[in-house]
């Protein structure tokens, strides 16, 4: 069976990856600074791994034996503004959580992925789109901006591995973070981004693409 890796696995989102690809028989490695009975319950392998520890991050490749799939969801969205110096070591948290850290678990599992000639998958938002962006939430905005800029640059690297990697959106998904006024459940956001991952091909690698499979303006 295939072995994914998906990072923020204890809720939302990560959660419902985790459940319908253990559901379809793959052998899930789900990491979380904090594990939840709901994640303990799907009976999957579980790493405690948080993203502000860069070494932990690094090393977890050490870790694995196979793999074919990675998906770097776990992220934050804390400061939503910069207001003060506070608000401005948040941010710079942020950006360690949100861009940082996926890229070098990247690195840390690409002999594994290039193995398999996988795909390596983060989780963005078009609130990252400088094209589309109606103002405000700059710290979320810019992360996830520099998260677009750093996978794209990643999928140049691995393209001669045989590796695809992208950034997709899931859209605004009914979870803690995008609260209960949002209009899609994650069953239907997993199920449609895993189609799309799916269906991606060397012809994609790098680009930046909504759940439905097109693609945003950067």
């Amino acid at each position: 069976m295939p072995t994914v890796l998906i990072t923020g696995a204890n809720r939302g989102i990560g959660l419902e990856f985790t459940r319908q690809y253990s559901g379809d028989g793959w052998d899930v490695i789900a990491t979380a600074r904090q594990s939840s009975t709901e994640l303990e319950a799907l009976g999957v392998r579980i790493e405690q791994l948080d993203m502000q520890d860069l070494d932990a991050v690094a090393g977890l490749g050490g870790k694995i034996e196979r793999l074919d799939l990675l998906i770097a969801n776990a992220g934050t969205w804390v400061p939503e503004e910069a207001a003060n110096p506070g608000d401005g070591r948040a941010w710079s948290a942020m950006l360690t959580t949100n861009v940082i850290a996926p890229y070098l678990l990247a690195k840390s599992v690409l002999a594994h992925i290039a193995a398999s000639r996988g795909k390596l998958i983060a989780l963005t938002s078009g609130m990252g789109s400088i094209g589309e962006s109606s103002g405000g939430h700059v710290p979320y905005r810019s992360s996830k901006a520099a998260l677009n800029m750093a996978w794209h640059g990643l999928a140049i690297e691995v393209k001669q591995s045989g590796v695809v990697a992208a950034v997709l959106d899931p859209g605004w998904v009914k979870t803690r973070m995008g609260g209960q006024n949002a209009p899609t459940p994650p069953e239907e956001s997993v199920r449609e981004m895993r189609g799309l991952i799916e269906r991606l091909g060397p012809g994609e690698s790098g680009g930046f693409f909504k759940r439905d499979g097109s693609r945003h303006a950067w």
